[in-house]
């Protein structure tokens, strides 16, 4: 609403004339509606997790008589000892931590350096090659995992954590050289200008501008990069055979026989594989929370 002031010039609107309305509408209905429908739906995502909770400390005899939706009746911990035992838990957590950080941190540097060519360097046909890298991200693991194999029997790869870094850091990469090169091409051409005229090199204007300029997106794609590596199954579950080589999914996968499945050791498998990705979740909150919000405001 215009403010009308004696000169006859109108005054754009003031925080006085604003701030009466956002109230209004924050003190209204619709603010309610929205906090009951984000916490029904933060109610229903805890729901698988609250069984899992329940299950991992009910025994065997527990769960079939009751169900798997009952409360356990007393504290059941032989769940947990059974998977930490079956499957050297250790050696299995040591094994993801390698290739989850390994490739959040390749994925994270080819990206940026991916996306420095395209976004800043201007290639020709960089819209074509911006594509192709969108395409790549949206190909399913199955259509690939043959010539994965094929190439990694050939190269000597097979059967070892360097294969599977090597293929999650071109697959994570593509979807982050797309991201990030959207995100580049932004970027004010006069800045570099200026530092071209100072006698930077690309490589200078590279770690010295783009760099820190890009670090929270950088930050969220790394945080990303590592709980998405974290949770792949397929792809590790070919390559990797060998029990001293698997990752936390695959051995978890390992507990299901084909007539007998011991349900509270896979919940208790289920909830302390769940833990060190959750942890590492918590830690970076901080980090993952800046980087999107520095985000939104560039």
């Amino acid at each position: 609403m215009a403010i009308v002031i004696a000169s006859g010039t109108t005054a754009p609107p003031t925080a006085a004339t604003v701030t009466p309305h956002r109230s209004a509408l924050r003190r209204g209905p619709l603010r309610w509606v929205v906090l009951t429908a984000t916490v029904l739906v933060a109610a229903l995502m805890m729901v698988p997790f609250v069984i899992m909770l329940l299950n991992a400390f009910k025994s065997p005899a527990e769960y079939s008589a009751n169900g798997p939706l009952s409360l356990p009746t007393f504290l059941y911990t032989d769940g947990l000892l059974n998977f930490w035992e079956r499957v050297n838990y250790p050696e299995k957590l040591v094994n993801s931590i390698v290739i989850s950080g390994s490739v959040a941190v390749l994925a994270t540097l080819v990206s940026l350096l991916n996306a420095y060519a395209l976004g800043i360097g201007r290639v020709k046909g960089r819209m074509w090659i911006v594509t192709l890298f969108l395409l790549a991200n949206m190909l399913p693991q199955e259509a690939l995992i043959y010539p994965l194999y094929f190439l990694a029997k050939e190269t000597g790869l097979y059967n070892t954590q360097l294969s599977v870094i090597i293929i999650f850091t071109v697959i994570q990469s593509a979807f982050g050289t797309y991201l990030l090169s959207s995100v580049l091409s932004t970027f004010p051409p006069s800045v570099l200008e200026a530092a071209a005229l100072d006698g930077a090199s690309r490589w200078q204007m590279l770690w010295k501008i783009i760099f820190p300029i890009s670090r929270p997106t950088l930050s969220v794609l790394l945080i990303f990069f590592f709980i998405w590596t974290w949770n792949e199954f397929f792809i590790p579950l070919v390559m990797l055979i060998d029990n001293a080589t698997q990752t936390i999914p695959v051995a978890l996968a390992s507990l299901q026989g084909d007539r007998l499945m011991d349900a509270p050791t896979i919940n208790a498998g289920s909830l302390i594989s769940l833990l060190p990705a959750v942890i590492f979740f918590l830690v970076f909150q901080r980090t993952l929370t800046r980087g999107i919000t520095a985000g939104a405001v560039k």
